[in-house]
């Protein structure tokens, strides 16, 4: 009787041993490689499974999350012979389970050997400015050739990322001299730049000024031209509204002489002055045609006086 209890209950405990060996939980981010029988049967997923026990097997546990492969620091010759340090990260992640676990044995030392063997090919054909200066560039073609190899190995590289790049201390000396004197030359260039622009601006505000005086002085001989013209045109007005005036009133001329005279005399008799003598106008025109006669008389005598000599 005792025998058989303990037989049951060794069935029970076998039981429970090989149904918890058929019972798989998956985590969301897990993937299960099951084998049956020593070939590949599924890929379990998230989630509870049931698998036969003794009869199949988990061959393989991968993350499908992203994962990181160091690349070690290393010695690369550059295309001008210098010798540098570089290391980096390749980023990638599981893409298909089977032929991640089939196709290769341990598929991060597989991309971290192709990556530092790509990464000596790649930086062998370029120059030491070209490698500093363009590491997206060159993170560009590792990607490239690091996912197209990775592709048989069931990985995605999803980016590279050049993580340190040393140069020997002569090297890093000349060029840091080599930038001080760019950086240098460029603030020179700056500052010829800026006194270019200043010497542009103060010419075209010299010169804008000196159109603006020619424009006043311009305006200024227009308006004047203008004063003048209107001036000349009253004058002229006035000068034929006279001439109208005096045609049409035969007495209006001797009005205005008769007029000045009056003006004239009136001041001649305010005058303090005793050398003054009145003449009549008919005297006057006699004066004049005197004076005449005499210079044309004398003129005469002076002709005969040189015939005779």
């Amino acid at each position: 009787m005792e025998g058989s209890i303990v037989f049951a209950v060794a069935i029970i405990f076998f039981a429970i041993i090989i149904i918890s060996k058929g019972v798989k939980i998956v985590s969301q981010s897990d993937l299960y490689v099951v084998e049956r029988l020593g070939k590949f049967n599924k890929v379990l997923h998230g989630g509870f499974h049931i698998i036969i026990p003794v009869v199949d097997r988990v061959r393989a546990i991968l993350t499908s999350r992203e994962q990181l492969v160091d690349i070690e620091k290393q010695s690369v010759i550059t295309k001008d012979n210098v010798n540098i340090s570089i290391d980096g990260i390749v980023f990638c992640k599981v893409d298909d389970a089977v032929q991640a676990t089939y196709n290769v044995i341990n598929f991060k030392d597989a991309i971290a050997n192709l990556a530092m063997t790509t990464l000596r090919a790649e930086i062998g054909g370029m120059d030491l400015d070209d490698t500093l200066s363009n590491r997206e560039t060159l993170n560009a073609k590792l990607q490239t050739e690091l996912g197209s190899a990775a592709t048989n190995w069931g990985i995605k590289v999803t980016r590279v990322e050049i993580a340190d790049i040393s140069v020997p201390p002569s090297i890093e000396k000349a060029m840091n001299m080599q930038m001080e004197a760019e950086r240098e030359k460029r603030a020179i260039q700056t500052r010829a730049e800026a006194q270019k622009e200043a010497q542009i601006r103060e010419a075209e505000a010299f010169k804008q000024s000196e159109i603006l005086k020619a424009e006043a002085i311009e305006r200024m001989a227009n308006a004047k031209r203008y004063e003048q013209e209107q001036l000349a045109a009253g004058q002229q007005e006035a000068m034929r509204l006279i001439n109208i005036s005096m045609m049409e009133n035969e007495k209006a001329a001797e009005f205005l002489l008769a007029k000045d005279r009056i003006v004239a005399f009136k001041a001649l008799a305010e005058s303090s002055s005793t050398d003054k003598m009145i003449l009549p106008y008919d005297v006057t025109s006699m004066i004049g045609s005197t004076s005449v006669l005499g210079d044309a008389f004398f003129k005469g005598v002076s002709n005969g006086n040189s015939n005779n000599a």
